[in-house]
């Protein structure tokens, strides 16, 4: 098949994860991959089944569904079959006491199953390790994400306001904007790594649906389908002039993502205090970025660009009433919100090569959720956009 992950690159990310855990787990014996993200960046492929990575071996997907197509997509050395954990533990050594795993995202059952075959007596957390590894990308994965980008741009920045007619519902544009990624190259998903996170597109929404409260971790709204559905956007508000279009999404190639916002103005003019909280939201952008360099803690960034802001701006920053959150950015690759994030408390420093999604927003009472949001590479000089340059608010009238 084709894309298949470079054997090369396969090794250089398996040597870097034991790394990381000799350093932060000096006592680790095994460790037990399930999630299908962390399967895929050691493995390059996505199967049921898990990865078994001994301390003093070799590692082993064991497959249950599809052997045929995890060997035919990944250039792991030792993909074997497996009917039931039983075949993966005859084909393993002892058990240790101890086993490491994804121990945000692996169920009860599935732990129980797991163990009643490998009978260990205390499971500890690789979450940290295995997401550390990952927010450093290669320049494979970069030129990947490169090509995210180019389409996000696209999209969002040269196809959306064509899109935008009076009386259509926030669901058909969300439709629409889904429908051109996937036409440009949009794998089709927006993976997430925290836990019962669901998302069609991102958060779309029309005026003060773009600050309605949701229970995602994140600065914007989204009034949704339903409350059993709220995502994608309302079937029943409709644009009018005068409205803000507030387009938060992802896009992704070959698993992938980036991450980007974009606002529009429908009709006529915003209200000037929404457009100036808007060009401060993009200067802040602007600012955060040319501190994107190796060797500065993310806390550092958050420190410095939270602390130059009067109390006056802040009420409603990054939010809106309540419902804000404390962070201006986060990383991004194969899920949306990946490590490191731009925040108090995160205190190892940025390495060149890890990529950013950078979103200072602010909401406006009666307007909606102004801001901006694009997806930036650490370096030397500072961060590089990847996502385009258009500063938002476009105009559609």
């Amino acid at each position: 098949m084709e894309c298949k992950t470079p054997a090369s690159e396969l090794r250089d990310r398996m040597e870097r994860f034991r790394l990381r855990m000799d350093a932060e787990n000096p006592s680790w014996e095994l460790a037990a991959i399930f999630g299908r993200t962390n399967q895929f960046y050691l493995t390059g492929t996505m199967q049921d089944g898990v990865l078994l990575i001994p301390r003093d071996g070799e590692g082993v997907l064991w497959v249950r569904r599809s052997i045929e197509r995890a060997l035919d997509e990944s250039n792991f050395p030792d993909i074997r079959p497996m009917k039931s954990f039983r075949d993966a533990a005859a084909g393993m050594g002892p058990t240790p006491g101890t086993v490491h795993l994804e121990t945000e995202t692996v169920p009860l059952a599935l732990l129980e199953r797991f163990r009643k075959h490998f009978p260990f007596t205390a499971a500890a957390a690789l979450d940290a390790q295995a997401a550390k590894v990952r927010s450093v990308k290669s320049a494979y994965e970069l030129a990947i994400m490169e090509q995210a980008g180019r389409i996000h741009r696209h999209v969002l920045e040269d196809c959306i306001p064509g899109m935008l007619r009076e009386g259509m519902s926030e669901a058909e544009l969300g439709g629409e904007v889904f429908s051109r990624l996937v036409r440009e190259g949009h794998h089709g998903i927006a993976r997430f790594g925290m836990f019962g996170t669901e998302m069609i597109l991102g958060q779309l929404g029309f005026g003060e649906s773009s600050i309605y409260p949701t229970g995602f971790d994140g600065p914007g709204g989204c009034l949704g389908a339903a409350p059993g559905a709220p995502v994608l956007g309302s079937h029943d508000r409709r644009l009018k002039a005068g409205d803000l279009v507030f387009v938060d999404c992802a896009c992704g190639v070959q698993g992938y993502h980036t991450d980007k916002t974009m606002t529009y103005m429908f009709g006529r003019l915003l209200p000037e205090e929404a457009i100036e909280a808007h060009r401060r939201c993009v200067d802040i952008q602007n600012e955060a970025a040319s501190m994107l360099r190796p060797g500065i803690t993310p806390a550092e960034i958050y420190e410095t660009i939270i602390g130059g802001l009067e109390p006056a701006f802040l009420e409603n920053f990054m939010g809106f009433g309540e419902r804000r959150v404390q962070f201006l950015g986060h990383g991004v690759g194969l899920q949306v919100d990946e490590m490191p994030v731009i925040a108090r408390g995160f205190d190892e420093p940025l390495e060149e090569g890890m990529v950013i999604a950078l979103e200072p927003k602010k909401g406006i009472a009666g307007v909606g959720m102004v801001g901006i949001e694009n997806t930036f590479v650490v370096g030397r000089g500072g961060g590089r956009c990847i996502t385009g340059t258009n500063p938002g608010l476009i105009p559609v009238y």
